[in-house]
C-alpha cells in the first residue's frame, strides 16, 4: 500500500474530476476532449486523440461542468458545450452497456428470461444479475443477486435490455464469470451514476414479462 491507502498494484490509472477536484480511477469518470471545431466531445471509450478532461460519472457533476464553464477552464481555452451533452453521454453509455451485454450473450456468457436466470442462480453459474428498472417489483424480488447489491445491475430499461438479446424487452438476465462481465459491470456503474437510480419506464408503464427466453 502507498501513502493514502492506495494499492500499488492498482491497474486503473487515476484522473482528477474537473468539477469536484477529487482523483479516482478512470473507470469511474467520463473523458471529454475538444473537437476540431472547438466543441466538447464525450469520449466514452477513452480513445479519442487530444488532451482529456475528466468528470465524475454523476449527472449533477456533468450538469455543473456544462453550466459553469468548467470545460473551458480545464481546456484553457473557450469551448462550446452542446446543450444536450448530458443526454448524449447517457445515450452513449447505454449503447456501450447493451453492446457489451450482446457480446456476452453471443459468447454464451449471458442469458435472459426468468427460468434461465433462476437456473443459473441456483447452480452458481450466475455472477451478476440484471433486472430491468421498469420491471415489476413483485417479479424482481423473487430473484436475488448472487453476491448482494454489488452484483446487481438495475439501471437499464426492459427495452434496452431486450436490444442486447434481440427481443422487444427483457426483464431478467444474468452474466457468467468472465472478462466481458467485468466490463459490463464497470460501464453499468457509470450509467447508474448518470441515472442516479431513477426508474426509466417504457411508455410510462411497468414491463411485466420477458418477451421470450434467449
Amino acid at each position: 500500500m502507498t501513502r493514502g491507502g492506495k494499492d500499488e498494484q492498482q491497474d486503473d490509472p487515476e484522473r482528477k474530476c474537473i468539477v469536484t477536484g477529487d482523483s479516482g480511477p478512470k473507470s469511474g469518470l467520463i473523458r471529454f476532449c475538444v473537437g476540431p471545431e472547438g466543441q466538447v466531445v464525450p469520449d466514452v471509450l477513452g480513445k479519442l486523440p487530444g488532451r482529456g478532461m475528466y468528470v465524475s460519472a454523476d449527472r449533477a457533476a456533468l450538469e455543473k461542468a456544462a453550466a459553469k464553464g468548467l470545460f473551458s477552464r480545464a481546456a484553457r481555452e473557450p469551448v462550446k458545450v452542446p446543450p444536450d451533452l448530458v443526454e448524449t453521454v447517457e445515450f452513449l453509455l447505454v449503447r456501450r452497456v447493451t453492446d457489451l451485454l450482446s457480446m456476452a450473450r453471443k459468447a454464451s456468457g449471458a442469458v435472459m428470461g426468468y427460468e434461465k436466470v433462476k437456473t443459473w442462480l441456483a447452480n452458481g453459474k450466475a455472477r451478476v444479475l440484471l433486472q430491468a428498472s421498469d420491471g415489476s417489483e413483485r417479479g424482481k424480488t423473487t430473484l436475488r443477486a448472487p453476491g448482494g447489491p454489488e452484483t446487481l445491475i438495475d439501471c437499464l430499461t426492459a427495452q434496452e435490455m431486450g436490444l442486447s438479446f434481440g427481443r422487444e424487452r427483457a426483464i431478467h438476465a444474468a452474466l457468467a464469470a468472465g472478462g466481458l462481465t467485468s466490463r459490463v459491470v464497470e460501464e453499468a456503474a457509470r450509467l447508474a451514476g448518470l441515472r442516479q437510480g431513477a426508474v426509466r419506464q417504457l411508455g410510462g408503464a411497468t414491463a411485466e414479462k420477458d418477451t421470450k427466453d434467449a
